[in-house]
């Protein structure tokens, strides 16, 4: 385990919240296709926040990754 586990853990953070948002997209188009569409567009609306994160999540973790030091 290297001494400072933070950019993986971050890393994995990350991975984890990506699935999650995949797979409530999944679930967002299930529901649309059952005629639920607001409950799909307040999906969508939480999916947005998700998305507009992205950039700068993968930003800093490449900024954090390029200043980490084992």
């Amino acid at each position: 385990m290297p001494d400072d586990p933070t950019p993986a853990l971050l890393y994995r953070i990350n991975q984890n919240v990506m699935a999650l948002g995949s797979a409530i997209e999944e679930i967002g188009i299930w529901i649309d296709q059952r005629g639920s569409t607001d409950a799909s567009k307040r999906i969508n609306a939480h999916l947005e926040v998700l998305e507009g994160s992205t950039d700068a999540i993968a930003e800093l973790m490449a900024d954090l990754m390029a200043r980490w030091r084992p």
